[in-house]
């Protein structure tokens, strides 16, 4: 029997209508399961908007309770939660009930039916949200999410239709199964085997596009990602070597001089005690460079701010460093029209402005410009500083900004970096445009 041909096909139907039951069950509770999570999303937006509210009312009267609360735990009760309100110390304030029961009776009664005709699971539990205002907590409030006859009656029909697609078209989803399962399947695995490579170390782990266009998107979402971590990968790995190097040459400076000062082979003058302290220097900067971006990194800076003239504030740092563009026949201008005022610190405003006009000077050539234009946007102002330099390679242009990234030899890459701190401390942004042999231009964009 079990080797007859229409056994063998009648157990591979029955297989079959198994997997397309199984299916329908897997995408019903998928369907399930996403229409909860969104409705977990609504249930947080709500609570949100309901703190948020109390958070209100307390400003205005600066007590509990006080006019309004009723009017918001009704509220509270409309968008489909019981709630108790505690003062900071714990006592009780109000709750659903009691503010239900101080209505009007005929309120009273239309509040109970249109939520006895909305909600009728109170079976979850409640969950403490706290209070604050102006960083102080000014009491707590206990919301529990009463779900509505709406989702009951979806998890109803979403069972009948089941049973209906499972009789009725059941040869339909079988074949369906057959011929485009492994067409959806395919890419998602690949998918799957490239996200565990990644988990694995091996960031190299690349998926091919797919042609259709939502897992195409997710594909290249996916590449992009671990193109961005390789990279992230490689720079962490080099940080320390990088750091070690930088830190190296003043050491093993310092301690070359200071054997050859004991050994006598150096005499102890005021030309190499000067030499000394000038590498101490370099080894101070280095160090201070690291501080400094991890101070601005934990959002630890402290900005001293006060209203400057921007063209003043420009020009006197460009008539600083005119002699050092001069000496390499790098012309340097400012263009700042108008007369605008911002509320920056200037110390930490000039290091980023100096950064972007040394890494100008850098890339220039003899005979090159360098210029520093002011922008008007709205209520922003941009601070552009453009050079006809040798440009940056667009490989290196997502990268530079991160610390360590370094596009050239030379330096420890954390000058850029530190400028982006900078100017984010100021509510600002830093961005950058160039093509290869065409020079660079950095925006920096400051609010007014």
């Amino acid at each position: 029997m079990f080797k007859k041909l229409w056994f063998r096909v009648f157990l591979i139907l029955i297989s079959v209508s198994a997997i397309a039951l199984s299916s329908a069950l897997v995408v019903r509770e998928l369907m399930v399961r996403d229409f909860r999570g969104y409705l977990e999303g609504e249930v947080e937006d709500r609570a949100s908007w309901i703190t948020t509210s109390l958070e209100s009312t307390f400003e205005k009267y600066s007590v509990w309770p006080n006019p309004e609360i009723i009017e918001n735990t009704v509220w509270a009760l409309m968008l489909g939660f019981e709630m108790k309100l505690y003062e900071a110390d714990g006592s009780f304030v109000i709750d659903t009930d009691s503010a239900v029961n101080i209505l009007s009776p005929y309120v009273k009664k239309r509040i109970k039916a249109i939520s006895s005709l909305r909600f009728k699971d109170k079976t979850g539990s409640f969950h403490p949200y706290a209070l604050f205002l102006s960083g102080h907590e000014i009491g707590r409030v206990e919301l529990r999410f009463l779900r509505s006859q709406k989702e009951l009656f979806f998890v109803k029909r979403s069972n009948r239709l089941l049973i209906i697609s499972v009789l009725g078209m059941g040869g339909a989803a079988v074949l369906l199964s057959v011929i485009f399962s492994r067409r959806f399947t395919t890419p998602v695995e690949q998918l799957t085997r490239a996200v565990a490579d990644i988990a694995e170390g091996n960031l190299a782990s690349r998926v091919a596009a797919s042609d259709i266009d939502e897992i195409s998107r997710l594909s290249e979402a996916f590449n992009k990602m671990a193109h961005a971590l390789e990279i992230q990968e490689s720079l962490r790995k080099k940080m320390t070597s990088n750091i070690a190097h930088e830190l190296r040459t003043p050491v093993s400076a310092i301690r070359g001089e200071l054997e050859g000062m004991m050994d006598g082979l150096i005499p102890l003058d005021q030309e190499h005690i000067q030499s000394l302290h000038a590498e101490i220097g370099r080894f101070r900067a280095i160090i201070e460079g690291l501080e400094e971006l991890s101070c601005a990194e934990a959002s630890s800076l402290s900005l001293e701010k006060r209203s400057i003239n921007l063209d003043t504030f420009l020009r006197n740092i460009i008539e600083r460093y005119r002699k050092m563009f001069s000496d390499k026949s790098v012309d340097l201008s400012l263009d700042c029209e108008e007369v605008v005022t911002l509320h920056i610190d200037p110390d930490r405003m000039s290091q980023v402005i100096i950064n972007l006009l040394v890494n100008a000077l850098k890339a220039t050539g003899k005979n090159g410009k360098v210029e520093v234009k002011v922008k008007k946007k709205g209520q922003s102002v941009i601070i552009e500083v453009s050079d006809t330099g040798e440009g940056i390679k667009k490989e290196d242009l997502p990268f530079i900004f991160e610390r360590f990234y370094k596009g050239s030899k030379g330096g420890l890459g954390l000058g850029l970096a530190i400028a982006k701190e900078l100017v984010q401390a100021h509510g600002g942004t830093i961005s950058v445009k160039s093509e290869p042999g065409k020079g660079a231009t950095f925006a920096v964009l400051l609010p007014k």
